[in-house]
């Protein structure tokens, strides 16, 4: 099988949906034995992220999005004679002649719209119903958003597939006392503190969880440490919330953090708090488990399949609930004890080992047309 991987995302915004693509290339190449797998990329600055035998690279600089989504990725799929094409986020060409898959993320614009900018709505409305309805495969992140995807896209349950993301390894070892001691002091962390680690938007319930965090932190001499906490979207006055409640000493701003340096802040954290009002899945509450670290999260949607049982469950629309959890997650040692061992044994089933070979057996299960095609060399690939 020639395999298509449409990587034009890969420069977009950090968070979940990036580390998820990078894992699974790598989980995909590594695995790799029988097919030829193809990774396209629309900038240039890419080429050699992903080395392996059996992948070659192809550039397809530039050009606007929309062009290179369905004008330009067709052109190659046609002149590499590519069988499958997968994009590990939303989006396939409209017309292409070969079977296609994506991944669907979540659909948290569907579940509450509002938090959506008007553009992002208008490609809600008319394109992804329209990638939904002639992809041969939708691959989900989790059971409810498999659900969401027949629901809200009126897919077939045939053609859409639970997947779960997988989880670096970086994330079971256990940092020597050395390394807990130099993250410390590189991101100049408190002697005890709480932990939010992702991005900042509307479904992420920001402002709500830092008013609860204002009842009940601070009074417990508690600093909560932000990893991420940048502004996706429509979430610009978010980030004053701490000014606002007039706890801004109280709240430490790391920034972004790559897989070496997060399983020590993670283990050096009382606790993640993630009171979502959606998600999905939750990459952060998976992280969390998988190094001991209690979490708090919302009981709904995917943090619910996901956690339930190994999380302090709260009422995300409700800050007395959010505050509440916070007290037991702080204060009830047993209830601690019990979700580290929760936490640990749930996150066993996560691996991009097993993310990527079920990925593959799904890519593998499409039937094949091999249209008509002239050979790589006349897209100028650069062999990895």
């Amino acid at each position: 099988m020639r395999l298509g991987i449409m990587l034009r995302h890969f420069d977009q915004h950090e968070g979940g949906v990036k580390v998820y693509t990078r894992e699974l290339m790598n989980a995909l190449v590594a695995a790799n034995t029988r097919h030829e797998i193809i990774m396209l990329y629309r900038n240039r600055q890419r080429l050699g992220t992903f080395r392996g035998d059996h992948v070659t690279e192809v550039l397809l600089e530039g050009g606007p999005i929309l062009y290179w989504d369905h004008v330009k990725v067709p052109r190659a799929v046609r002149d590499l004679g590519i069988d499958v094409l997968f994009n590990p986020k939303y989006s396939i060409p409209l017309d292409v002649r070969c079977r296609t898959a994506w991944v669907c993320h979540g659909l948290d614009w569907y579940v509450m719209p509002q938090a959506s900018r008007w553009i992002d709505r208008l490609n809600h409305r008319w394109l992804i119903p329209q990638y939904a309805a002639r992809s041969d495969a939708v691959i989900a992140v989790s059971e409810t958003t498999r659900a969401h995807v027949m629901k809200y896209l009126d897919v077939p349950g045939e053609r859409v597939h639970t997947v779960y993301s997988g989880l670096s390894e970086a994330f079971r070892q256990p940092p020597t006392p050395a390394q807990l001691d130099a993250a410390r002091k590189r991101f100049n962390l408190p002697s005890r503190f709480l932990l939010y680690c992702g991005a900042v938007y509307p479904p992420k319930n920001f402002t709500r969880l830092i008013r609860a965090y204002a009842k009940v932190g601070p009074a417990r001499a508690m600093p909560l440490v932000i990893a991420g906490g940048s502004n996706r979207f429509l979430s610009a006055q978010e980030l004053l919330e701490p000014q606002r409640e007039g706890i801004s000493d109280w709240v430490h701003w790391i920034g972004w953090l790559d897989n070496a340096d997060l399983p020590a802040v993670y283990r050096l954290a009382e606790g993640l708090l993630l009171p979502s009002l959606y998600e999905s899945v939750g990459m952060p509450v998976m992280e969390a488990m998988a190094c001991g670290c209690p979490t708090l999260t919302a009981n709904r949607y995917g943090t619910l399949e996901l956690a339930e049982g190994a999380a302090v469950l709260v009422d995300p629309d409700s800050i007395e609930d959010i505050a509440a959890g916070i007290v037991r997650l702080l204060e009830d040692q047993p209830l601690r004890a019990k979700l580290r061992a929760a936490g640990l044994k749930r996150a066993e089933r996560f691996t991009w080992q097993r993310t990527a070979a079920e990925v593959m057996d799904v890519l593998e299960s499409l039937p094949r047309t091999r249209p008509a095609h002239a050979t790589a060399e006349t897209m100028q690939p650069h062999a990895s």
